[in-house]
């Protein structure tokens, strides 16, 4: 047993996490719990492996290599199914690339709930309404991401109605889920 440990530490020094096969660290460490199911240092190896390939999902993230990230996820989420560090960084993954897809400017997003937008709901004018305040407050710009022109337009009428004599400045993009991003002015005339 303290064989099979000794060459998992050795193959995870390597970056051998599940690869080759057979020798890889999550190999031995497979055949640690094999002969002793409750061994805590093959629980903390199979551990280890998970994080290290959700650090590398959020570092190809960070670099927006969006397949690499998908397949270092898939490896980590075949290690362990239902990891809260996967999900997390799964739900990054989900938002960059629609970002990506519509060119979205760096920015606090602020989600809007489809439900209320499609009962264009007092609720939700009350929410747009505070949002517009700050907008003007803070000389923010807006990028209305909805599920389509005529939404987006309602979106901003109620911007615009709730800061009278100010003009709420933005751009309107089709797409989904349905949210605000707020921009702070770049330091230039605006």
């Amino acid at each position: 047993m303290n064989f099979f440990l000794k060459r998992a530490e050795q193959a995870l020094r390597k970056g051998h996490l599940t690869q080759p096969a057979g020798a890889s660290a999550y190999d031995y460490y497979l055949r640690v719990q094999q002969l002793d199911p409750g061994n805590r240092g093959a629980q903390t190896g199979i551990q280890t492996i998970v994080v290290t390939y959700v650090e590398q999902a959020r570092e190809a993230l960070r670099r927006r290599a969006f397949g690499e990230v998908q397949t270092l996820l898939k490896r980590a989420e075949m290690l362990a199914p239902g990891n809260a560090l996967v999900a997390e960084v799964r739900e990054n993954l989900l938002r960059e690339r629609g970002r990506a897809r519509l060119d979205l400017p760096e920015g606090e997003s602020i989600g809007l709930p489809a439900a209320e937008l499609n009962a264009r709901s007092k609720h939700l004018s009350s929410q747009l309404e505070k949002i517009a305040q700050r907008i003007r407050k803070e000389q923010l710009r807006v990028i209305i991401v909805a599920r389509d022109d005529a939404e987006g337009r309602w979106i901003y009428q109620q911007l615009r109605e709730a800061v009278p004599g100010y003009r709420v400045r933005g751009d309107i993009k089709v797409g989904s889920p349905a949210r605000l991003v707020l921009v702070k002015p770049s330091g230039g005339v605006q």
